[in-house]
């Protein structure tokens, strides 16, 4: 039996979600069918998606304890060419406080609870058990993987696993980003008795129903955030109802789904756009 795929037969059966990586580390890329995201996208890390594709596709988001599908033919290629087995640490329910020099551990060993420890070739994987959003950069040479993500398995590790800590939860906590408020030069016409949006609690209403459905986002969460702005913006974008205060609350909820504030303006900018804001 291929080496790459004993190995993620043994993870799989202590309900480990795993993955074949090509050279370079990374995942392989999605099969014609699903090439951009065509298909819509797997829902979980666990099954195939929508799309019916049994391939090794969409990333972390294939990652699987199936050993059905482990062992298909449809993987079999990507596991003749694979390099590494990787896994999805929020799957498994794990959060990795990645180390990538000596400078970062020496952080983690003054400021983080002993845990689980993996060497890797530049640092260490410190692994705790529970799940958080991942995070790049974090801190200098310091990177969160957990909830959509993926880790090169390096082996067990040493030590004991611990709970995972506030401290590490609080390196993603982001400050409420500035933003701008929508646009209030474009003329519409005069309501008799003032705009309706303004009664508190219709406008709250939306916003937390938008607030809901950002943070209920299971998949295709870049989609989910952008159409929760288009919807906003749609009702309230051009009457001066929106603030700064709920801007914020519209970016906070889609920050904690992972979105960058990039992604965030640009979604906001795409949706003005799109109705003429």
């Amino acid at each position: 039996m291929n080496e790459h795929l004993h190995t993620a037969l043994r993870l799989a059966s202590d309900n480990v979600p795993v993955l074949p990586l090509r050279k370079g580390k990374v995942p392989f890329g999605n099969c014609p069918a699903c090439a951009q995201n065509a298909c819509g996208g797997r829902p979980n890390m666990k099954t195939p998606g929508p799309c019916g594709c049994l391939a090794p596709c969409h990333g972390w988001a294939a990652a699987t304890t199936d050993p059905g599908v482990l062992r298909s033919r449809a993987w079999a290629r990507a596991w003749r060419d694979a390099a590494a087995v990787a896994y999805h640490p929020g799957g498994a329910g794990l959060t990795i406080v990645d180390l990538d020099n000596v400078e970062a551990i020496a952080w983690a060993r003054g400021s983080l609870p002993a845990t689980r420890t993996v060497r890797t070739t530049r640092g260490e994987h410190w692994i705790y058990q529970g799940v958080m959003q991942s995070a790049n950069a974090v801190r200098p040479g310091v990177d969160i993987k957990s909830t959509m993500s993926y880790v090169r398995c390096l082996g067990p590790g040493t030590g004991t696993m611990t709970a995972l800590p506030d401290a590490v939860r609080a390196l993603v906590v982001k400050e409420p980003p500035t933003v701008r408020p929508a646009p209030r030069s474009i003329s519409v016409p005069a309501r008799s008795g003032g705009c309706p949006h303004r009664t508190p609690a219709f406008l709250e209403r939306g916003i937390a129903m938008a607030e809901q459905r950002i943070t209920e986002a299971r998949s295709a969460v870049h989609v989910a955030v952008y159409r929760t702005f288009l919807a906003v913006l749609s009702t309230h974008g051009r009457c001066g109802c929106l603030t700064d205060t709920h801007i914020t609350r519209l970016f906070t909820a889609a920050q904690t789904k992972g979105e960058t504030l990039r992604h965030c303006t640009e979604a906001w900018a795409n949706a003005r756009t799109t109705l003429g804001l």
